[in-house]
């Protein structure tokens, strides 16, 4: 289960939105994490907290197909991604650096600052602070095995006892 606070975000969040292209010199995430979300939220990175929580409207992650963005993201302390939906290689480049995302209908009620609660497992989102509670589609199993894993490179390497 995860738990952190909602940073909330609208539609059509591009990568370009996520990581601004002029720090794609750089593939060090921690230098990536200082300028998460900067054009869309210049405060983003310095009020992130471990654990906590983006959660947006349609067609996260849109645009180009970098790495960076979901390694930003990670690296920005940002426990998961929810989403009403993702961009389909962003969707991939996430779960490939570990970051776990969902997809819910339901974002619109999910109210900035709030505390959530996150199931990856049975994909059940719960507000804190009110109780309402939202369906997303679960994560499949393998695919949380590669977030547990923290990414699809260290998920292989361990299945080939490397």
């Amino acid at each position: 289960m995860l738990e952190g606070r909602v940073f909330k975000f609208g539609d059509n969040i591009d990568t370009d939105l996520i990581i601004p292209a002029r720090y794609l010199n750089t593939s060090d995430p921690a230098e990536l994490a200082r300028h998460c979300m900067e054009n869309v939220d210049p405060t983003f990175a310095s009020r992130v907290r471990p654990g906590d929580i983006i959660v947006a409207g349609t067609n996260f992650g849109c645009g180009s197909s970098r790495e960076h963005a979901p390694v930003a993201i990670k690296a920005a302390g940002v426990a998961c991604v929810v989403a009403r939906s993702f961009a389909r290689i962003f969707y991939r480049n996430a779960f490939n650096v570990g970051l776990p995302i969902l997809e819910c209908a339901e974002t619109d009620n999910i109210p900035a600052g709030s505390r959530l609660q996150v199931d990856l497992t049975n994909g059940r989102i719960r507000v804190v602070d009110s109780g309402q509670e939202y369906q997303a589609r679960p994560v499949p199993p393998f695919m949380q095995e590669i977030v547990a894993a923290e990414g699809l490179i260290p998920y292989v390497k361990a299945r080939l006892g490397k």
